[in-house]
């Protein structure tokens, strides 16, 4: 099961996604839920939601066909994202590997869902773009230990974050200008709970992300192979501040791609989803 916000009749309508059987609204359940993602994150746990939507007669679901999805909200209290975080990128840049976690945030104006599109702001000519699996909050998450960090986590969903590489290449102190042109995080179509996930690869670790531009991939890895993994992440940046419901944190790329005018930039997490842009030069 998945949760996602869907362009239905003309409205964004929060819905679940049985792969089975197709998509329900979450208001129309006979036990509705709450009718936006953001609720369901803060108020209902992915074991309870994903029993309600397995719960349903087949009557209430509607075929996916060409259903347009949509980020799943837009409001996250905060998006925070990591650099460097897989060996192989962190050799691409010749950058070396940090000894802590490298961090930035994003804000809330850069998102967009999928099939939405990536402009390439005019301040720079060589943007890229980053697969990366996104870890998504249900609970408030400060000071916890590595060991108990995934307690706090609703799901996972796939990511695209963007950078406007030459302007970070110039100082990297200019890491959050290059990080927030409007357009420069996108997810979506839907977000995984965290328990289906284990029991279908049994750790995060095994999970494979890939960056892929034009149908072509670019580069792969599993989540094994990061610097430093999604458990430790949300331990170290809970000893820093809260993560809250719905807030995002966003684990690092297997490999940035330039994106020109006229790609179609992808995430590819198999058994969690596809997220595919288009991109146009502004």
């Amino acid at each position: 099961m998945q949760l996602a916000t869907a362009r239905l009749d003309g409205r964004a309508t929060a819905v679940g996604v049985d792969p089975g059987r197709g998509i329900v609204e979450l208001a129309r359940l006979r036990e509705p839920l709450p009718p936006s993602v953001p609720g369901v994150l803060g108020s209902v746990s992915p074991e309870e939601f994903s029993a309600r939507i397995a719960a349903e007669p087949d009557a209430s679901f509607r075929p996916v066909g060409d259903t347009a999805f949509l980020a799943p909200y837009t409001a996250p209290g905060k998006i925070w994202g990591i650099g460097l975080n897989y060996t192989e990128h962190a050799d691409d840049l010749a950058a070396g590997y940090p000894d802590e976690p490298g961090s930035f945030m994003k804000g809330d104006h850069t998102i967009i869902g999928p099939a939405e599109t990536i402009d390439l702001p005019p301040q720079s000519q060589r943007v890229t773009a980053e697969a990366e699996l996104g870890i998504v909050f249900g609970a408030t998450c400060r000071d916890v230990d590595q060991e108990k960090a995934l307690d706090y986590v609703w799901g996972v969903c796939p990511v695209l974050d963007q950078t406007a590489e030459d302007i970070l290449q110039r100082n990297p102190r200019f890491l959050t200008r290059s990080k927030n042109f409007p357009g420069f995080f996108s997810f979506g179509p839907a977000i995984t709970p965290l328990h289906e996930v284990l029991a279908r690869f049994g750790t995060l670790g095994s999970i494979e992300v890939t960056t892929a531009k034009n149908g072509q991939p670019h580069r792969s890895n599993q989540v094994a192979n990061m610097i430093f993994c999604p458990e430790l992440l949300i331990s170290f940046h809970s000893k820093v501040f809260p993560f809250h419901s719905g807030d995002i944190l966003s684990t690092g790329t297997p490999g940035a791609v330039v994106i020109e005018d006229g790609d179609i930039a992808e995430c590819r997490i198999p058994g969690i989803g596809t997220l595919a842009n288009p991109v146009r030069r502004r």
